[in-house]
């Protein structure tokens, strides 16, 4: 039953350092990449689909995209998309590829994104942390109907203790690493 609960445990935390890194991914440098635009919409047909589903996204240069829709139609609403999202790009198409220039980071929209990444990494070490105290209480529990013993319990709450430490190391460690490449000029 503690190994089960260790487990779990390690695996929802894992899975939500994963998920920081997949919103630091989002987060731009000055340098381009293809991932970039992995999580904006458009309506291909009646359905909102991902870019990277309905066009093939390259990198033309270190600081330029090129996506090329496969049905050509779809130049407009890519060159929209891109253009409306949060990302405060500026694509123009050149012909049957939409370029997508990544505009050179000033300081002040480092520091902003440097403010965003820390939300972010502080709401996943908050995560980690409940689910600290979710298996915790599932000790306890254990112990009050008497399926695990005392002793059991405050090594399983030490080991669980040790595990949250390791991914609260981990999440700091990539969110140093996400610093010092938006502080990169």
């Amino acid at each position: 039953m503690i190994a089960e609960l260790k487990a779990g445990t390690e695996q929802k935390m894992h899975k939500s350092i994963e998920t920081l890194k997949h919103e630091f991914a989002k987060v731009r440098t000055g340098r381009a990449h293809t991932g970039l635009l992995d999580h904006i919409t458009v309506d291909y047909y009646g359905s909102q689909m991902p870019i990277p589903q309905v066009a093939g996204v390259s990198l033309l240069d270190a600081r330029t995209i090129g996506v090329t829709p496969w049905d050509k139609k779809m130049l407009p609403v890519v060159e929209k998309a891109i253009r409306d999202s949060d990302l405060g790009l500026n694509p123009s198409t050149f012909g049957e590829t939409v370029r997508v220039p990544m505009p050179a980071l000033t300081e002040e929209r480092r520091r902003d994104l440097i403010k965003v990444v820390h939300k972010e990494a502080e709401a996943v070490r908050v995560a980690v942390r409940n689910l600290r105290r979710d298996a915790n209480h599932a000790l306890k529990e254990a112990v009050k109907n008497k399926t695990i013993s005392e002793d059991d319990e405050r090594r399983a709450v030490e080991e669980i203790q040790k595990l949250t430490d390791r991914n609260i190391a981990e999440i700091d460690g990539i969110l140093a690493a996400k610093e010092a490449d938006l502080m990169a000029v």
